[in-house]
């Protein structure tokens, strides 16, 4: 099923490649304009603004919450009827340790508010949170696609192996252009997303 956009885009390997080379492009000035700062961090208005900034240039859902039941492979994410109060639950969570934070990161995952580009916004939401409260974030180069994707799957059971794989990768260079530009090319691929470098874009 192909998006509605506005671009006006009808082919779907098209969408899927001008979608990655703008939301990357709105990565970088995220970072670089210093906009990143603006995020309330740890909060799901936090996400709203990270999503709106990735993709308002492309959808018109962008920040907005999603007003469709969305499954990926067998796996139904959180329905309609419980997201609002789901979301006001995770607003409320602790972050305070990298097991409350992960935690919280998995109930927004199994929230996915958004209509499209959930995992690509709230892995930078992910890393904000860990910034701010214990002073980390993710190397995302050094977490394998296929063993994050597998432990995100089974995380709505137990989340003992997604922590164990992230705690893996943590670094304490919470600065680094270079780390950051990185982990979004990393954070599109697990979603097939790889034409581009955001470096280069």
């Amino acid at each position: 099923m192909i998006l509605d956009n506005k671009l006006n885009i009808t082919n779907q390997v098209e969408l899927s490649k001008v979608e990655e080379k703008i939301s990357k492009q709105k990565a970088k000035q995220l970072f670089d304009s210093g906009d990143i700062n603006k995020v309330k961090v740890g909060t799901f208005e936090g996400l709203q603004y990270i999503h709106r900034y990735l993709f308002e240039d492309m959808y018109e859902f962008a920040g907005k919450v999603r007003e469709v039941n969305i499954a990926k492979g067998n796996f139904r994410f959180a329905p309609l009827m419980y997201l609002k109060p789901s979301l006001e639950y995770i607003d409320k969570m602790p972050q305070n340790t990298f097991d409350e934070i992960i935690e919280k990161y998995v109930e927004m995952n199994i929230a996915h508010p958004f209509r499209e580009g959930n995992g690509r916004s709230t892995r930078i939401w992910l890393d904000l949170i860990l910034k701010e409260n214990i002073k980390v974030v993710i190397d995302w180069n050094l977490v394998d696609k296929d063993e994050y994707l597998s432990a995100m799957e089974r995380s709505v059971v137990k989340d003992i192996e997604i922590k164990h794989l992230l705690k893996q990768a943590l670094t304490i260079e919470i600065n680094d252009r270079n780390l950051f530009m990185k982990g979004i090319d990393v954070s599109y691929y697990y979603e097939g997303y790889s034409e581009y470098n955001t470096e280069e874009v």
